[in-house]
């Protein structure tokens, strides 16, 4: 990938910065060949890669290595993009939202610096990933379960700055994030809540501090490098309960959203249910021509051919129930009782039981979700479209027949998971492309923006988004003239009036670089 520089430095200028950052790392940890470039490029990216390209990066081992890079791009005007190890595919993965950014790559920073047994939570520097955590927890013996998303091989502290979020009870990854240590854009370092106390010591054990809470203003956003984070982790149970069904129809959605989203706020459902359609089982393990030769979306003759193949449904959902035995029993027979008022469909029951598997089981960490990109062959693709939801059956189904249409209308196949929680939910839509087939990606780039207009005439907006349409997504959250983007936009730059953190990041673009709006 050839060199592209921010807008408004000289190659010049770019090196002389590259060359005090080396002074900082070693020059071992600057990365500037045309191979460097292409490590950091958006591997899943609907065609135009160079629109998110950066022109180096840096790899420091610590805060204080951190806080020096920092100081540096100040000093000579770069703008830095951190990640934490870049695996945020079908969202960007690590490439910057302007292109020329230098990539901050705090990947080298793995130290999992404290687990606490007694009272559930861990304190790691964001190049610990979830393979690295669950490792440690494994090799320790230690009774605490660890939330995982769908592919396991990112960062821990990333995925929760992301919002990232698995079917746990635990597994709205935000809202565990409990004290962080921040480089600001200054290169000042901070401590969050509790932490900021010289002697604190009840940072990872309370959410909050005395006066504002800054840990959620460190999400999803770039107003400071996250260098360390406190992560509650959830205590092993004694025993689980899972109830799994298959629902034969795509309209099944919407009674379902309606029984399950009134026990989720009762508690007796306690994590967040994943709802998976039927595609899921065909882009995991085998490929399109497999099923169907022709031109336009699968047809639903060839998606009952795949349920009929793989005996799923056209959902299929699994609940688990945490705990005592004698309440998992109970709840379960909650459950059913709701279930019992609208289908005769019967429920498969597994147990476990900690004491006679004898370890202390949890989820593991994994990738085969990945091999959705294969369903076309040749360079695969994808990019989530994930708008939130009412809790609502009759809305929930308008909005994924509207979905499906725009997904026949655009020529691509529909593979849908919806997200039930007791106020809301989350619908994530897969859209699987072949990255070298150019009037497949265009009519990608259409549907999703198509997507994007449709949702937001509902009311709903994204939780997150691809980079090319961070701008598009954050226009839409458009009350009282933009109100919520001139706030961001005015902390931006009295924390960082030099714009030299992740410029554009979802939509927060600093004074210096305003003018890239709408870009990319």
């Amino acid at each position: 990938m050839k060199l592209i520089l921010p807008p408004g430095l000289s190659e010049r200028g770019l090196n002389r910065a590259l060359e005090a950052f080396a002074a900082v790392t070693g020059r071992d940890w600057v990365l500037r060949t045309d191979e460097d470039r292409e490590t950091y490029l958006d591997v899943y990216a609907p065609g135009n890669e160079a629109s998110h390209a950066p022109s180096a990066a840096v790899a420091p081992a610590s805060a204080e290595e951190v806080q020096a890079i920092v100081r540096l791009a100040n000093e000579h005007r770069v703008p830095l993009w951190p990640i934490s190890r870049g695996k945020n595919f079908g969202y960007g993965g690590a490439a910057p939202r302007m292109p020329g950014c230098v990539v901050l790559d705090l990947g080298r920073m793995k130290r999992i610096l404290e687990v606490n047994e007694r009272y559930g939570y861990c304190v790691v520097e964001p190049g610990v990933g979830f393979y690295d955590l669950h490792d440690h927890l494994q090799a320790h013996n230690l009774p605490l379960w660890l939330s995982i998303p769908g592919n396991g091989w990112g960062s821990v502290v990333g995925n929760a700055l992301e919002r990232g979020f698995s079917a746990t009870p635990y597994g709205d990854h935000a809202a565990q994030i409990c004290g962080m240590e921040v480089v600001l854009p200054g290169g000042e370092l901070l401590q969050t809540g509790m932490g900021a106390m010289s002697r604190g010591a009840t940072g990872p054990l309370f959410h909050h501090g005395f006066g504002p809470s800054w840990d959620q203003m460190f999400v999803q956003s770039n107003y400071g490098v996250v260098t360390k984070m406190g992560m509650w982790l959830m205590p092993a149970p004694e025993t689980t309960l899972s109830m799994s069904m298959k629902l034969p129809d795509p309209e099944d959605l919407g009674w379902l959203v309606d029984v399950l989203a009134p026990l989720r706020l009762r508690g007796i459902v306690n994590h967040n249910v994943s709802v998976q359609g039927c595609m899921a089982s065909a882009t995991m393990s085998s490929q399109r021509s497999d099923w169907y030769q022709g031109e336009g979306a699968l047809p639903d003759s060839v998606l009952r051919a795949i349920m009929a193949k793989h005996d799923v449904g056209w959902w299929n959902f699994t609940l688990r129930l945490y705990g005592d035995p004698e309440v998992n029993e109970a709840n379960a027979r909650l459950i059913q009782k709701a279930f019992a008022a609208r289908t005769t469909l019967p429920f498969t029951i597994t147990r476990w039981s900690r004491a006679e598997a004898g370890n202390n089981g949890g989820p593991s960490p994994g990738v085969f979700p990945l091999q959705i990109v294969n369903w076309h062959g040749g360079r695969g693709g994808h990019l989530g479209f994930s708008p939130v939801l009412p809790p609502d059956g009759k809305l929930v189904v308008e909005q994924l027949r509207l979905t499906r249409q725009r997904f026949r209308e655009a020529g691509i196949d529909y593979s849908g998971t919806f997200y039930i929680s007791g106020r809301h939910v989350i619908n994530v839509n897969l859209i699987i492309y072949d990255r070298d087939n150019a009037g497949m990606t265009q009519r990608v780039r259409g549907l999703f923006r198509a997507l994007v207009r449709d949702s937001a005439a509902a009311g709903y907006a994204e939780y997150r988004t691809h980079l090319s349409y961070m701008d598009e997504v954050a226009a839409t959250f458009d009350f009282n003239a933009h109100a919520l983007r001139r706030l961001n936009e005015t902390v931006k730059d009295a924390l960082d009036p030099n714009g030299i953190l992740a410029p554009g990041r979802n939509g927060i673009w600093p004074a210096r670089y305003r003018g890239q709006r709408g870009s990319g």
